[in-house]
């Protein structure tokens, strides 16, 4: 992989596939694009664009000089502070499957979802990258439980936010919320497709979008 160095000085590793106008995938918050997570994606868009996909600060290949910088706002500090509070007691604790839980009930999760997510094969590969999970926040955190429409507010180019139909119930809110909430949103709502969409369902869409 190559690799850049972030503003802080952070050593970020990155790859990039395809040829046309540039494309970044950012890979989920559990997940670390060095072990293929979006492989498959960005080959089906390789033959129209120049795809960029790097590990998030803290994974794979790329550094995590500490501290991390984070929201100013004070209502999202608060927020950000009593999730920090939790999330360094159970780390500290030596508690990773724990703070992997907090983050999925932060962000919505139904318990029974995430019970069954524990007994899942790819929970000690989340339970690896648990300290990074924070950054999420530290970007786009809002009131607690909420989405970030504020920040989204402030996306004035052309916007496509998709969502699968088949999601747990606050994904497809979600996207609605933050679509709605940019000046030139457009939701686009995947039939059948959850939160772990089929790339050959979700290629095409954003091929027409960054090519029309």
């Amino acid at each position: 992989m190559n690799t850049v160095s972030s503003r802080d000085g952070t050593t970020i590793a990155y790859d990039k596939v395809g040829e046309g106008p540039a494309l970044i995938l950012v890979d989920g918050a559990l997940s670390v694009h060095s072990s293929g997570g979006k492989s498959e994606l960005a080959k089906m868009l390789a033959p129209h664009l120049t795809v960029y996909g790097y590990d998030r600060r803290g994974r794979g290949g790329s550094g995590d000089t500490l501290p991390y910088p984070h929201n100013d706002d004070p209502d999202a500090q608060e927020s950000w502070r009593e999730y920090l509070r939790e999330l360094g007691q159970v780390l500290a604790d030596g508690r990773r499957g724990d703070a992997v839980a907090l983050f999925m009930r932060f962000v919505g999760t139904p318990d029974d979802q995430v019970e069954g997510m524990r007994q899942a094969p790819f929970w000690p590969s989340m339970e690896a990258i648990a300290p990074t999970l924070a950054y999420d926040h530290a970007a786009i955190i809002g009131e607690r439980w909420s989405a970030p429409t504020d920040l989204a507010a402030r996306v004035s180019v052309p916007a496509l936010v998709i969502a699968g139909d088949a999601s747990l119930p606050f994904m497809p809110h979600t996207a609605r919320a933050l679509s709605q909430a940019m000046p030139q949103g457009h939701l686009r709502m995947l039939e059948g497709q959850t939160h772990d969409v089929n790339p050959g369902v979700l290629a095409p869409v954003l091929v027409d979008f960054f090519t029309s």
